[in-house]
């Protein structure tokens, strides 16, 4: 019977749900649906994590310690030991030698199957034991003289503890030979060389075993060759076909008006837009002025002034007369850009909304008032932009900064939700995690991107100084040097509190410590668990900067910023030293901070590290980053260290970080924890994504339907994932 068929599912034999009359499903068919292998072709596309060779024997005599192989023989003894514990100890004789079987763990039926004069095969890693050479928990069967060996090596799937091997492995068999896999591409799209799709699945799944499994475990095979091309291609069509369906949607044209708040904003700013900024501002409203939805990715270094860009987008969409939205991942962030925004759009008439999941009562419901109604004319926040109760009066513009930390619901409900009367907002993606080449042709081939690729000037570059945690005390006196000077730190931990499971210094710890080395010098503390209004007031004194004799703040006006969601008191001390978790990441904007300490740098993802160093070097003074790291070093660890010590450019950065983590981790949310590439590999594999990339619109225009049954067969409901 078929594991999986509908057939087998709706059997009359089988037992009935309680209420429904449904056939019950049984533990193996539930965790195949939790693996998502629903569909025949879900099985057939499952494909071995390795193989296992069952198709040869090897004498005890001639095999070598550390070596998986297959023996052959009778058991010449079995009993269960009690010393040093209860286990089963069985020897088995092939004539050449002897080799004893150990399990520690076993049921009466396994010792029963095991006994003396049963002739049994035998696989598994062969050791160095007291009694001899031994395996611990070998696969074993009973067999006869005459027992035929397997003719093809033995595939091991990714599993579960509820899907054992051997049920996996009939119902990967019997899907094979009902899924559909004829050929959908015309003649001259695959590449030459490659076999068919179901020649390549099929031996894919029951490789020969002449074949070198180095061809299989590097994926170097034709036969992976053309899995891999055909998922790039999917890939690339589902990009392609999402680009020309936005192009037959409508959106307001938002036309910059002489004159307007745009030219005026331009006139205010109290610094000059570097070229790269007026290149891709001016890419950015010839977007806004089509009638049909922008969908484009900004992306910029750490401090290379996406905010302004955002700003002036903003500004267009107002004087046409239309709403815009940004939302933010965090409120720290959220309320960066509240502050900056309110700064320089407030004066040109623009009312500018707070939006943010700890704003409640009255002053939620005035702000939710002045969006419906359509005054204010930007409304700026977190997810809760979203949220039901949210209703715009006439949104054409919604920009999502930092958009790859936003999960792929909550950007989907964002499109949805803005869409009305069949006119779709435009919508414009902001990045400060620059995406390599490979990952802009793949995952992000749909959307156009703007990229500032320059940093305005006077900016210093950050030093980045790697140092073991043996190094702490000369750390802490170069912070005293610092606050000296007038300058404030940021020191971030990867802990709030002490950890059972993990020795790292957490936060509380640290700002304890610091409270007592830097007497005199106000330590504040900032972590995720604080409530919203601790936060704000916390950073506020932050922000505000150190206070010299005279009672002056140091730090820029513009820091600070007017018409924050929460103020600190005037006149009161201001903090030096700020010890965080990683809550600082993105949005923090201090001039005044010159050094950046990060506790268990080892700990943190490269683009992470990244991102808080960025939080320094923010204004003409020399800055330094520190990583303090814990010996040992895994590799990953090191490779991590030596790219931040080696560069400062973002986009180095994300090649390197996309080397060593791979583009699942590297898109994070984006994928929504379904990888949308299990196959390609998109550093060994560019060649075949440019194929696939130039193929995908010529199959598109000429051969739509085999398109569609293309993408649906390798993607399914996840294409919906890459329009996000």
């Amino acid at each position: 019977m078929a594991p999986v068929s509908k057939a087998s599912e709706q059997s009359a034999t089988a037992p009935q749900r309680p209420g429904d009359g449904r056939p019950a499903r049984s533990a193996p068919q539930r965790a195949l649906e939790k693996l998502g292998l629903l569909r025949d072709i879900d099985l057939a596309l499952h494909l071995p994590l390795r193989y296992e060779d069952e198709t040869r024997l090897t004498r005890i005599a001639d095999a070598r310690e550390g070596d998986a192989v297959q023996v052959e023989g009778v058991v010449s003894d079995s009993r269960v030991d009690f010393r040093p514990r209860r286990q089963l100890v069985v020897r088995v004789d092939d004539g050449s030698d002897e080799l004893v079987l150990r399990f520690l763990h076993f049921y009466p039926s396994q010792q029963k199957a095991l006994a003396v004069g049963t002739r049994v095969r035998v696989r598994g890693e062969l050791r160095g034991g007291f009694l001899g050479r031994e395996m611990v928990h070998p696969a074993v069967k009973a067999v006869s003289a005459d027992t035929p060996l397997a003719e093809a090596l033995t595939p091991v799937y990714p599993s579960s503890a509820q899907l054992p091997q051997a049920y996996l492995r009939k119902a990967v068999a019997s899907a094979l030979l009902r899924a559909p896999l004829a050929e959908l591409l015309p003649p001259g799209i695959v590449p030459p060389g490659l076999p068919t799709l179901k020649d390549a699945l099929t031996f894919l799944h029951h490789p020969a075993p002449r074949v070198p499994m180095a061809t299989l475990e590097d994926r170097s095979h034709p036969a992976w060759q053309r899995l891999k091309f055909e998922e790039l291609l999917a890939q690339q069509l589902s990009q392609a076909q999402a680009q020309r369906e936005r192009a037959a949607l409508r959106a307001p044209a938002l036309q910059a008006l002489p004159g307007g708040r745009h030219e005026r904003l331009l006139a205010a700013l109290p610094f000059q837009l570097t070229a790269a900024q007026q290149r891709v501002a001016e890419e950015i409203a010839r977007d806004l002025a089509r009638p049909q939805p922008m969908h484009r990715l900004l992306q910029g270094d750490v401090g290379s002034g996406k905010t302004v860009v955002a700003a002036l987008a903003a500004a267009v969409a107002i004087d046409a007369g239309w709403q815009c939205a940004l939302m933010a991942p965090t409120e720290i962030l959220a309320e960066q850009h509240f502050r900056k925004l309110v700064q320089w759009l407030e004066p040109l008439g623009i009312t500018v909304a707070w939006l943010t999941g700890s704003r409640r009562g009255k002053g939620r419901a005035q702000m939710l008032a002045r969006v419906a109604s359509g005054e204010a004319g930007l409304v700026v926040g977190t997810h809760a932009v979203i949220q039901d109760d949210v209703a715009f009066a006439k949104l054409g513009l919604a920009i999502v900064d930092e958009q790859h930390r936003f999960g792929v619901a909550q950007r989907l409900q964002l499109k949805r939700k803005l869409d009305s009367a069949g006119v779709e907002p435009h919508l414009l993606m902001m990045s400060a995690t620059p995406i390599p080449r490979t990952l802009a042709m793949s995952y992000y081939a749909d959307l156009d991107v703007s990229t500032i690729d320059e940093l305005p000037p006077g900016r210093t570059p950050v030093v980045t100084k790697v140092f073991a945690d043996g190094k702490r005390d000369s750390v802490i006196a170069r912070i005293q040097a610092e606050v000296a000077q007038g300058r404030q730190i940021y020191w971030v931990c990867p802990l709030i509190e002490e950890s059972e499971t993990l020795d790292l210094q957490n936060a509380t710890a640290t700002h304890a410590q610091l409270s007592e080395t830097l007497p005199g010098t106000l330590v504040g503390l900032l972590h995720g668990r604080m409530p919203a209004a601790e936060k704000a007031a916390v950073m506020s004194l932050f922000t505000g900067g150190p206070e010299d004799a005279t009672g002056r703040s140091r730090a820029s006006s513009s820091s600070a910023g007017g018409g924050a969601p929460q103020g600190g008191a005037p006149g009161g001390p201001r903090m030096a030293v700020l010890v965080s978790t990683t809550v600082i990441e993105v949005g923090v904007d201090v001039p005044n901070a010159s050094l950046m300490v990060i506790e268990h740098a080892e700990r943190f993802g490269l683009s992470q590290l990244h991102q808080l160093r960025g939080r320094v070097g923010r204004g003409a003074v020399a800055s330094v980053c520190v990583l303090l790291y814990s010996p040992p070093l895994s590799d990953t660890g090191k490779a991590r260290l030596k790219a931040m010590a080696e560069t400062n450019d973002g986009f180095e950065i994300a090649r390197r970080d996309l080397e060593i983590r791979g583009p699942g981790e590297f898109m994070g949310a984006r994928q929504s924890g379904a990888a949308l590439l299990r196959f390609a590999d998109l550093t060994e594999d560019a060649a075949l994504l440019d194929q696939a990339r130039q193929l995908a619109p010529r199959l598109l225009a000429s051969h739509p339907q085999a398109a569609s049954a293309q993408i649906e067969r390798w993607l399914g409901s996840r294409a919906e994932y890459l329009k996000a």
